[in-house]
């Protein structure tokens, strides 16, 4: 049994919650989102809460449960409060900037790196070595900060790049004399 599967989702006020067959749809302060659930989860909304079952006990049925459920969690949370990921610049000379909605990175190469904000994600930069990415859909949220990262992940002798606030870079001792 999927005990993230078994909890119901609460769906608070100034949310609406729409069932079509298989088609959730969750509009909210922020914007609105949907998502097609797969055949193996029965959805409900009973008394302001969201309820999934699996309609067999097969592994994908079980498989699905639990994530169709955070799933459609993150769709209610990301319509209320929305979602945010950071990332720190380090480097001599790199930094951020904004040119209009779109995001401009110098990041040690011959050129500046602009990167256009995809439909739903808003780029802030409130330092020049940090940038903050958010939005209402965490997936397309988290993805464009890993493309960010990916155009100059950290490297493990300076630490020098993109990193996730927090991230801790596992750093090497380089060559000795």
């Amino acid at each position: 049994m999927s005990r993230i599967g078994k909890k119901t989702v609460p769906v608070p006020a100034g949310v609406t919650v729409t069932l079509d067959g298989q088609t959730v749809t969750v509009k909210g302060p922020k914007g609105q989102l949907a998502w097609t659930i797969v055949e193996e989860i029965v959805v409900k909304l009973e008394d302001g809460e969201l309820s999934l079952t699996p309609t067999s006990d097969s592994q994908r049925a079980r498989s699905m449960w639990g994530l169709s459920r955070t799933l459609v969690a993150n769709m209610v949370q990301g319509v209320t409060t929305g979602f945010e990921q950071t990332l720190e610049l380090v480097g001599v000379g790199y930094r951020a900037a904004l040119k209009g909605s779109d995001l401009s990175l110098a990041l040690g190469f011959s050129h500046d790196v602009d990167i256009i904000a995809p439909s739903g994600i808003t780029f802030a930069v409130p330092k020049q070595t940090e940038v903050k990415i958010a939005g209402i859909d965490k997936q397309l949220v988290g993805e464009t900060a890993a493309k960010i990262r990916r155009i100059r992940p950290p490297e493990p002798y300076k630490g020098k790049g993109v990193r996730y606030a927090g991230e801790k870079v596992r750093r090497k001792e380089g060559k000795k004399k």
